[in-house]
């Protein structure tokens, strides 16, 4: 009986199946913390951008009203004379009680991790 040799096993050997399965892991390890430092850095940008805008709405209330203290709760809503529309939270962070007066610098809330952004005016 005379074998063919010239015609090699078609498949995979368990040894390619095991490194190819090595490299998508090592690859999804080094993926997975930049992404997720992707999403906080992102989280964070919205809640800065939403401190800026109560920052500019309240100065934007003062300098028409001629007041010299102003609460985020005046500022918010759907009505015509409201300074900006209700903000929707990125991560459960709190701006209520946020009071804005002449001599603010600086607005900061607290998310819900505990984490603490603050905004520079």
């Amino acid at each position: 009986m005379n074998r063919n040799k010239s015609h090699a096993a078609k498949g995979f050997t368990l040894m390619e199946i095991m490194i190819v399965v090595l490299i998508i892991s090592l690859l999804a390890a080094m993926a997975i913390p930049a992404i997720s430092r992707a999403r906080y850095v992102t989280r964070k940008k919205a809640i800065t951008n939403n401190l800026r805008i109560i920052g500019s709405a309240a100065q934007q209330y003062m300098m028409e009203q001629g007041a010299s203290q102003v609460n985020e709760t005046q500022l918010e809503g759907t009505s015509s004379f409201n300074y900006f529309r209700p903000i929707s939270k990125v991560n459960a962070e709190t701006y209520n009680g946020i009071v804005v007066n002449s001599t603010t610098t600086q607005l900061s809330t607290v998310e819900g991790d505990g984490t603490v952004v603050t905004f520079n005016m």
